[in-house]
């Protein structure tokens, strides 16, 4: 009897015991992961959510439904290095050192998103396309600094052509592997291998880059000249008839172009089925509901609209505009949307934020999270938007802001005519066919716009332009153009036109 007595007491104790171990362990707060897909070269309007009915995106519109979408997130500087060290640091790229592309961010700067969730007890890792490293493209990432805070990096860097046997990787121990699929199904499947080798006590950070839909290279097209090359995989190209793809409004559907269509769209559909291979991988391993899951993109892709001559830097919705869907049960609603401005300098002040990780740190960006939560228009009257090139190159240099009502910029080029010097009415143009900047009507628009850009540098300390006299660049009567021909001809006439 005494024995029953005492393993009864004993039951008891011991149930005392793990009672309070697990009132203790519901008291500490678990600490939600955070899942960062990236897309490359990846306009908004190439994702079905965003009202493209010919983009075939079934895991990505899913994904929307799931959590909110951004109607107005813009890449600050629309080129991939910049918009990676904006995204990692929060900072503006005068002062994290990735102004243009091949320039590294710079470690020790200030506290990098991974480091501050390192100091947060996170294990962190990197997969894909990484283009933060600077100098030469063709070698794997250094251990130490220059990983920001990332455990573990596995890479490409930023090699073009994706073809099985053609794309690869640097390993741990800094050797080349070569991928026998598709890149983007290969880096897919290390970004699984990692999610189920994690330390399951611990919350993790995966950032996983895929470089489609980018272009990989040029090849001559049907009309003799070289365009952008995007065909990729079979079994995502046969999903489209070519003879039904239509283009982006005001643009020529020329024969090479509706190439071009297909291709991108085709590998957006394969960066769509592997997104729909991560969410899988979050739902079978029961971390859905306990993740923030971000899908955007670098920036977008011209795809030769307005007669440009490249895929991106231009300050045009198809350029820096981006599709951003994030997810997070715990916080944001099923099919919820918000039309805040936002910019990718916002990025990690408003993640830290959704993740309820305080920082003492000084942004250029904002915490957005409550004001996404809420649509809170009030929260940004606009987002600052530019391009830097290298040495004394300025043709693809320009400043400008995106207010909800306008996009505006001014380039610093010697031809005042050039196609960066743009003022277009968002609501009842948006799709930028008509360019209001040497519209006489809008002139004290466009002077109040020159003078919040000039505020934003100065706040920067940049010095791209303090002041200018747009009376000695005005034509003398109003000039307006479409886009149903090159901007670029036109252009060139007027110029020759005010020289005559």
């Amino acid at each position: 009897m005494k024995h029953v007595i005492l393993i009864a007491l004993c039951s008891m104790s011991l149930s005392g015991c793990l009672s309070t171990k697990t009132e203790e362990q519901q008291k500490i707060p678990i600490k939600p992961n955070l899942l960062i897909v990236l897309s490359d070269q990846h306009s908004y309007d190439m994702v079905g959510a965003y009202g493209n009915t010919q983009v075939i995106t079934p895991n990505l519109d899913k994904f929307a439904q799931e959590g909110m979408l951004l109607e107005n997130s813009f890449s600050n500087q629309p080129v991939c290095t910049p918009f990676r060290g904006m995204l990692m640091s929060g900072m503006h790229p005068l002062k994290n050192g990735a102004f243009t592309n091949d320039c590294p961010l710079l470690p020790n700067k200030s506290v990098l998103l991974a480091q501050k969730l390192k100091n947060e007890g996170y294990q962190t890792a990197y997969i894909g396309k990484w283009h933060l490293l600077g100098g030469d493209r063709d070698r794997g990432i250094p251990k130490g600094d220059l990983r920001y805070g990332f455990d573990k990096v596995i890479t490409n860097n930023c090699h073009l052509d994706f073809r099985a046997h053609k794309s690869f990787f640097w390993n741990e121990k800094g050797e080349k592997e070569f991928f026998d699929e598709w890149e983007v199904y290969g880096q897919t499947k290390q970004a699984l291998t990692y999610l189920d080798t994690i330390d399951k006590s611990k919350p993790f950070a995966l950032v996983v880059s895929w470089h489609p839909p980018h272009d990989w290279g040029k090849k001559k097209g049907k009309d003799g000249k070289a365009h952008y090359r995007y065909d990729t995989l079979e079994e995502f190209m046969s999903l489209y008839n070519p003879d039904s793809i239509k283009v982006r409004q005001g643009i020529e559907p020329t024969p090479d172009l509706i190439d071009m269509y297909h291709g991108h769209m085709s590998m957006i559909s394969g960066v769509d089925k592997a997104f729909g291979m991560l969410m899988n991988k979050l739902k079978e391993t029961h971390l859905e509901n306990n993740t923030v899951t971000v899908f955007t993109a670098d920036h977008g892709d011209m795809l030769e609209s307005y007669g440009a001559l490249l895929p991106k830097q231009y300050p045009y919705d198809y350029s820096n505009r981006t599709p951003f869907l994030i997810k997070y049960p715990k916080k944001i609603k099923p099919n919820s949307k918000s039309d805040v401005l936002f910019g990718n300098l916002d990025f990690m002040p408003t993640i830290l934020g959704f993740m309820d990780i305080p920082s003492k740190q000084n942004y250029d960006g904002k915490d957005l999270s409550d004001a996404l939560l809420t649509n809170d228009q009030s929260a940004v009257d606009f987002v600052p938007i530019f391009n830097f090139e290298r040495g004394t190159v300025k043709k693809h240099s320009w400043r400008g802001v995106i207010t909800k009502a306008y996009t505006f910029t001014m380039n610093g080029g010697d031809n005042p005519l050039e196609m960066n010097n743009v003022l277009f009415d968002r609501k009842n143009d948006p799709y930028q066919l008509n360019n209001l900047f040497y519209n006489l009507a809008y002139k004290n628009k466009r002077l109040e716009l020159e003078k919040l850009t000039n505020e934003s540098m100065a706040s920067f300390k940049d010095e791209f332009y303090v002041e200018k006299d747009f009376k000695s660049v005005e034509p003398e009567e109003t000039w307006e153009y479409n886009y149903s021909k090159s901007p670029i001809e036109l252009f060139e006439n007027k110029i020759n036109q005010i020289k005559q």
